[in-house]
């Protein structure tokens, strides 16, 4: 059963996503560890723990170690956000809508999206 990442392992995760496999601990350094500070033995760490968690396989390819995800993004993402649904709105898209609302965070722009999104989907 998945479970939910924890950040550092969820942005290493994007890195995967966002490259053509097989992935390598450099490949991760080079687009997020340098820019967070990360060593070389954190990545590693981060990458056996996907393993461990049915995120990614591992095979060696001479002395490196190459990684493949198992997971794809559009399944993860639809795994945390019917969670964050459920754990924070009940559910209920209205309430999250809502919730945006009030916060200012959703523009006269955004809502006229959602109404021609929710207009498509009626018909």
């Amino acid at each position: 059963m998945m479970k939910k990442l924890p950040d550092a392992e969820f942005e290493v995760m994007k890195v995967v996503w966002a490259n053509e496999p097989p992935i390598t601990t450099n490949i991760i350094m080079e687009q997020i560890g340098y820019e967070k500070g990360w060593k070389a033995q954190t990545v590693n760490s981060l990458m056996l723990r996907l393993v461990e968690r049915d995120f990614l396989s591992t095979d060696k390819k001479g002395k490196e170690r190459i990684y493949y995800p198992l997971i794809n993004k559009e399944d993860y993402l639809k795994f945390e956000t019917s969670n964050f649904m459920r754990q924070f709105h009940d559910n209920s898209l209205l309430d999250l809508v809502n919730t945006l609302y009030a916060d200012q965070a959703l523009t006269d722009n955004d809502i006229n999206e959602l109404l021609e999104w929710a207009k498509q989907r009626k018909d």
